[in-house]
């Protein structure tokens, strides 16, 4: 028969385990759909997609990048890949071709900016968390400057 207190430690595993799957499929998921969101700008033609393109992969990149720098600023990267996306929906709202690959695209950003947002929720705290640490970054980014951690 188990104690209480190993019950208990392997409720605390299996909860640890589920959050990190639960990351990975959050994370995972949002660099998968910009990667997808990315490709199929590439194959566009044009200037702007393929800036939109480099964008969308430069975004996915700076996600998963294993660097102690990057993983202090995730959370900008987050902001700007929800702004970055939300303002190509908008432009494709605004002047876009109605044809499938379109509407593709767009079906799988719209996802992204859901993964996106509740990722804001889960990793930064929600828009009080976001709206604080935008409030902290001129005095993060004079630490960086100035050698602090």
């Amino acid at each position: 028969m188990h104690s209480i207190d190993t019950v208990e430690g392997q409720v605390d595993t299996q909860q640890a385990q589920s959050r990190d799957w639960a990351t990975i499929g959050l994370v995972g998921g949002a660099v998968l759909l910009t990667l997808a969101t990315s490709y199929i700008h590439s194959t566009l033609g044009g200037l702007l997609f393929t800036l939109n393109a480099l964008g969308y992969a430069t975004l996915a990149i700076a996600m998963v990048v294993p660097i102690r720098l990057a993983d202090r600023f995730r959370w900008l990267v987050r902001l700007g890949l929800l702004g970055f996306t939300l303002a190509t929906i908008g432009g494709w709202i605004l002047f876009g071709a109605r044809y499938d690959v379109a509407y593709l695209s767009k079906g799988i950003e719209a996802v992204l900016v859901a993964l996106l947002l509740v990722s804001i929720f889960r990793f930064d705290g929600g828009p009080t968390g976001v709206f604080a640490r935008v409030r902290a970054l001129p005095g993060d980014l004079i630490g960086l400057v100035r050698g602090h951690r």
